[in-house]
């Protein structure tokens, strides 16, 4: 039986797992590859013999010999030689001599022998084998595996029946025949078939030549079944910690239960355990994180996280739902995490949810707080608990009328600020007066009611208040399609008007508290809703008509847009007296936008957004993101952001080959309002058949005067293991359209 073998990477969701191992000694180059000798004599693999086309046989049947010359002995032996093939059961073993035993079923083959079965070959000089029991050995077995196209060889092979074998002394590789720039060097390799795993023993890896890890014992899958072991150690440095490793150790409990247990050593601050389990039912899912540094010699204390996510299907249409996040300090991420998002964090969400959902209505009751991360230079508002938060959603449809409703009850609490207990009732109803693809006309009618009760820490003596508010709307537009071509190239270009007014009375909202209400993004989105906030303790005065109009230039072949050109502006009827910050200028007319974008052609893509003040005579706002990309592994991004008085920031990122098999990847994000970098990338990768090395260091504001430094080093060797700090989660987050070059079909021969 021929050995099959599948090294492929492991996959589940989201957990990548290549192998497991017991970690005894490593070692690590520090400097870029050095040329190191070839195992290409070790190694060798040519199969230039091809098997007559003969049927296949069953499994389990009568053997079928062919040969130049076949000669029956005594004993019942047949003596074949010359070009001798042996077929039975999907197996076939070609030598150029072969002893058959027709009542032991005992065959010896010899010279140029190769045995082949689906999805791979071993050849070598003699075979013994029985084809019963499928037990035997192959002297100096060579063997590859269509599987990540890995091959390699050994001193003996051992059969141990059709799903077991033995490998002695044996070398392991997926790079390409003719280079063995990594090895995988085993005193003894097991394959089990029935239970899809391999064990190697005394396995040493080499790169170039150079060991650069070893292991008493390692297992791994032939398949993409979970297993338990070690992951690949991760080597690190940042300038608030210094040198870091982590070595994880994945836990396949069950087949829906599994845990990663990451001890991870950081040279300034001490030992820090990381932990994760997962699990999932019929019914549910989740995960739990526990992350302790029980005591941090930089400031003396004991650091730990806590997260929890659970999601529960209790049936019936009922839901329920818990995210609990909680660290032991402001300064917790800051200091321990290596991303850009994790140093980010402000507010850690603690929130339960109870929710039930029927054809046309839903309901959800939630309790919600968070804990705010401060920093003592810029000190955040601490948000308002909810406790609890009820909600109810209703639409139905009668006589082509679209009915909804919508209510809220919320009990708002703060250590300091007023609290209250708020409800919201907003029943509405619209119809369509036209509808059709090319146009339609739909007026909505609408009764918002809030009504407060106040609570502690009124110290401005708040009345209980409530506020009831008509709201009328008209939503109206046509769409114009024509088609035409341009330089030989087929489109369709179409003109798409659209005309929204609303109307709110004004009522004096002063005395009314603000828990969850902010002026609302001045956006193409935003300038098409009834109210000019968000949240429901401030609802905007309005008798203004929003008009906008649209072109889209569309490939006639694929459907890709290819250009898109908007621009629309806010008309008021009466000046809105209803703000949260005080208006200047002239409010009857609204700053215009402007917005360009779409597939430019094949290599470019553009989008764009333009807001222009006409009462003051200058632009507010403006982002502009351009996109470069020809193909795979070429790109730059060039982008603009400026906010009057607020905002202007440059950000340029790009990934471009630079000569041979190197690549350069690099963002440079900086504020010219504040004179400062926000965010620098640089890191250079090399890319081979077989393996990949990456090289990035990346520096990023992490708090008003604080920065995090990284500086990742990974050496990976495809289908087999990632040493060193993995940049991929960087790499994605910091250059939008990254792409990892190895990963890629056309890169592996």
């Amino acid at each position: 039986m021929v050995v099959l073998c599948d090294f492929s990477t492991l996959a589940y969701q989201p957990r990548t797992m290549h192998f497991r191992f017991i970690p005894v000694a490593f070692i690590l180059a520090a400097t870029l590859p050095l040329p190191g000798h070839s195992e290409e004599a070790a190694l060798p693999l040519k199969l230039d013999r091809s098997f007559k086309k003969l049927p296949a046989a069953p499994e389990g049947s009568t053997a079928f010999i062919t040969a130049r010359s076949v000669l029956a002995k005594k004993d019942k032996q047949l003596e074949a030689t010359g070009d001798v093939e042996l077929r039975q059961g999907g197996q076939v073993i070609a030598a150029d001599y072969m002893l058959y035993e027709q009542e032991s079923k005992d065959v010896l083959a010899r010279g140029s022998v190769r045995m082949e079965q689906s999805g791979g070959t071993v050849t070598g000089p003699v075979l013994k084998m029985n084809l019963d029991s499928s037990l035997g050995s192959m002297e100096h077995p060579r063997f590859k595996f269509n599987e990540n196209n890995s091959r390699g060889a050994a001193e003996m092979l051992h059969f141990e029946g059709k799903m077991n074998y033995i490998f002695d002394d044996a070398t392991y590789t997926t790079c390409p025949a003719g280079s063995d720039d990594w090895l995988l060097r085993v005193s003894r390799l097991d394959i089990d078939r029935n239970s899809q795993v391999g064990v190697a023993h005394h396995a040493r890896v080499e790169f170039k030549g150079v060991p650069i890890l070893y292991t008493p014992w390692m297992d791994f899958g032939l398949n993409d079944n979970r297993r338990s072991g070690f992951l690949g150690p991760v080597f690190g440095s940042t300038n608030s910690g210094g040198t870091e490793i982590y070595l994880p150790y994945y836990w396949n409990i069950a087949d829906n239960y599994d845990a990663t247990i990451a001890p991870r050593a950081i040279a300034k601050r001490g030992m820090q355990l990381n932990n994760e389990f997962r699990y999932m039912g019929t019914s549910y899912s989740g995960e739990v994180h526990y992350d302790a540094l029980p005591y941090d010699r930089l400031n003396n204390q004991q650091r730990n996280r806590i997260a929890l996510a659970h999601s529960h299907s209790l049936g019936h249409g009922v839901g329920a739902s818990l995210d609990i996040n909680r660290v032991s300090d402001d300064d917790y991420f800051r200091d321990l995490s290596s991303s850009v998002s994790g140093t980010s964090q402000t507010n850690l969400l603690r929130e339960g949810v109870l929710a039930y959902n029927a054809e046309w209505w839903n309901a959800s009751v939630r309790v919600q707080r968070y804990q705010t991360l401060q920093d003592p230079l810029a000190p955040l508002a601490v948000p308002y608990r909810r406790q609890p938060q009820f909600m109810v959603n209703a639409q139905q449809t009668a006589a082509d009328a679209n009915i909804m409703f919508t209510g809220e009850y919320v009990d708002f609490r703060h250590e300091s600020s007023v609290n209250a207990q708020r409800m919201v009732i907003y029943p509405s109803v619209s119809y369509p007066l036209l509808s059709d693809p090319g146009y339609y006309l739909t007026p909505k009618l609408g009764m918002h009611h809030t009504q407060y009760r106040m609570g502690d820490n009124n110290t401005a003596a708040l009345p209980d208040a409530s506020r009831t508010l008509p709201v009328f709307s008209m939503d109206s537009g046509m769409v114009f399609e024509r088609n035409d071509s341009f330089m030989g190239s087929e489109y369709i270009q179409t003109m798409e008007p659209r005309l929204f007014y609303v109307y709110v009375p004004y009522r004096d909202q002063s005395m009314l508290p603000n828990f969850d209400s902010a002026q609302a993004t001045f956006n193409f989105g935003q300038i098409f809703t009834e109210n000019r906030f968000f949240g429901s303790d401030r609802v905007g005065d309005a008798d203004m008509a929003t008009l906008a109009l649209t072109s889209r230039i569309i490939s006639g072949q694929d459907g890709t847009e290819r250009l898109r050109v908007m621009l629309g502006e806010r008309f008021s009827f009466k000046e809105p007296r209803v703000n949260l910050a005080t208006p200047t200028g002239n409010t009857s007319r609204s700053d215009v936008l402007l917005g360009i974008g779409g597939k430019l052609s094949r290599v470019w893509t553009l989008d764009s957004l333009f807001q222009y003040n006409p009462n003051q005579g200058h632009s507010e706002a403006y982002n502009v993101m351009a996109h470069y990309s020809p193909e795979a592994g070429k790109l730059v991004n060039l982008g603009y952001r400026f906010t009057r008085n607020t905002l202007r920031q440059t950000d340029v990122s790009a990934q471009w080959p630079l000569f041979g098999r190197w690549q350069g990847v690099g963002r440079f994000n900086y504020s010219l309002q504040d004179d400062r970098t926000l965010e620098a990338l640089a890191g250079l990768e090399y890319n081979q058949a077989c393996w990949a090395v990456r090289f990035v260091a990346q520096s990023f504001t992490t708090a008003t005067r604080e920065r995090s430094t990284g500086i990742f080093l990974q050496l990976e060797l495809s289908d087999l293991v990632r040493i060193g700090s993995d940049p991929l989660d960087a790499l994605r987050n910091s250059v939008f359209g990254y792409t990892k070059m190895n990963s890629l079909p056309s890169t592996k021969p």
